[in-house]
């Protein structure tokens, strides 16, 4: 181990990495990209990777046109999810206009809907929904159920003891023909529209038995943002470490810089450390500038230790460093190494549940993910800034991100001295 640690640090490493440096200080290309990326894609994703629907454009059509029916028109309005975008005189050009793409939803109130509440009976209301994008779809239909179930306990609060008002969200056209229901078939038009159905019965609020209380943990203020920047924090460095390692490593090859190298006393090994050791130190402060920018934009804490999660983002830039120079021992040209990169670097990305989780993937493509090391830093780091636990309980995942940064920087190793040989 002495033997080792007399190695590295021998005199004759240190050129090399001063050399390093001054070639990286004159490269401003590569200077640029270790900074600027980072700090736009950071952004990026804290604004844009953002799975809550809002302002969904909704269409009218009113066949009751009544208080009651404006009332529920209003329910809508009010909630935020949807914005009214437009009212249409019948079903036929509503379906128009969401095969058109103008609409997202479109909500049809029936003619007897006042009258079937004056009778205290259930009023059957009909909501359609552009399922191209089916998560848009299925949140769309959460929405609207819960704004109809908190308009049928406006109803209830307001009937006499012992009744019973509701609105229901009636089958969508395509499940109403399977039914066999011919009339409410009939009611919208014949053309393909993708709909989501939702059936809300509402009840009268005396009979409520449990009252449910939430607390929500770790993030109570339901910041998106904080889940995704944790996650693809790990993903930036892995990324960002193949991409810069990938294209520093070519570009001694394609200037025939490493034949001159070779010339000199140092070895493969130290040749080999004093490219990675410049790039390492720079990316690792890539770390620190995305903490910050992440903090000062979007308010992420680090309830944990600030240590361990920049021990944890080393790790993680070892093995982008290792994965870039792999990608570079197998190309001749930057353009090549790019699309090299093209086949490692997303499927790194889609597999380390950094934006969606895990258990959203199919069940055989899950373990795929422990092999993957953003996977294991996304739970780091969203251990430590966002819960605060320590060591003891994410041990088994820093050991993980050990052993993958020490195998990819050594398979590079060996295969960067095999060339050299």
């Amino acid at each position: 181990m002495s033997a080792l640690f007399d190695r590295l640090l021998d005199r004759r490493i240190w050129p090399l990495f001063m050399k390093e440096l001054r070639q990286i200080k004159r490269n401003r290309r590569l200077v640029v990209s270790l900074i600027i990326p980072p700090t736009l894609q950071i952004i990026l994703f804290g604004f844009a990777l953002n799975p809550e629907v809002k302002n969904l454009r909704l269409g009218i059509v009113d066949e009751s046109r009544t208080p009651a029916s404006r009332e529920l028109v209003s329910a809508f309005s009010e909630s935020g999810s949807f914005e009214i975008t437009g009212y249409y005189a019948g079903s036929e050009s509503l379906g128009q206009a969401l095969s058109r793409g103008e609409l997202d939803a479109g909500l049809v109130i029936p003619y007897d809907f006042a009258e079937q509440r004056a009778r205290r009976r259930t009023a059957e209301v009909q909501l359609l929904v552009d399922a191209v994008n089916s998560n848009t779809a299925a949140i769309a239909g959460g929405y609207a159920a819960r704004i109809v179930g908190a308009f049928n306990q406006r109803i209830a609060r307001g009937a006499p003891p012992g009744s019973v008002q509701t609105a229901t969200l009636a089958p969508s056209p395509i499940a109403a023909r399977d039914a066999g229901d011919e009339q409410t078939a009939a009611a919208v038009p014949e053309a393909p529209l993708p709909a989501v159905t939702v059936s809300v019965t509402g009840r009268n609020l005396a009979q409520a038995t449990v009252t449910p209380r939430i607390a929500l943990l770790y993030n109570p203020g339901l910041q998106n943002a904080w889940y995704i920047l944790t996650g693809t924090l790990g993903t930036l460095l892995v990324l960002n470490g193949s991409l810069v390692a990938a294209a520093s490593m070519v570009k001694e090859k394609e200037a025939g810089t490493v034949e001159q190298l070779l010339m000199t006393p140092a070895d493969g090994t130290e040749i080999i450390t004093a490219k990675i050791a410049p790039l390492f130190l720079l990316l690792t402060a890539d770390v620190g500038l995305a903490l910050g920018v992440a903090h000062l934009i979007f308010g992420v804490p680090v309830r944990g230790s600030l240590w361990l999660l920049f021990f944890a983002g080393a790790l993680c830039v070892l093995a982008g460093i290792g994965i870039g120079t792999i990608i570079a021992t197998f190309t001749r040209s930057q353009q090549q190494a790019q699309l090299m990169g093209f086949f490692v670097n997303p499927p790194i990305a889609l597999l380390s549940g950094a934006m969606t989780p895990i258990e959203a993937m199919p069940r055989w493509m899950q373990p795929l993910t422990y092999f993957n090391p953003v996977r294991h830093f996304a739970e780091i780091a969203r251990g430590i800034m966002l819960k605060g636990v320590g060591l003891t309980v994410f041990y088994p995942n820093l050991l993980a991100l050990l052993a993958f940064a020490a195998l990819l920087v050594g398979i590079s190793v060996w295969r960067f001295r095999k060339q050299l040989g």
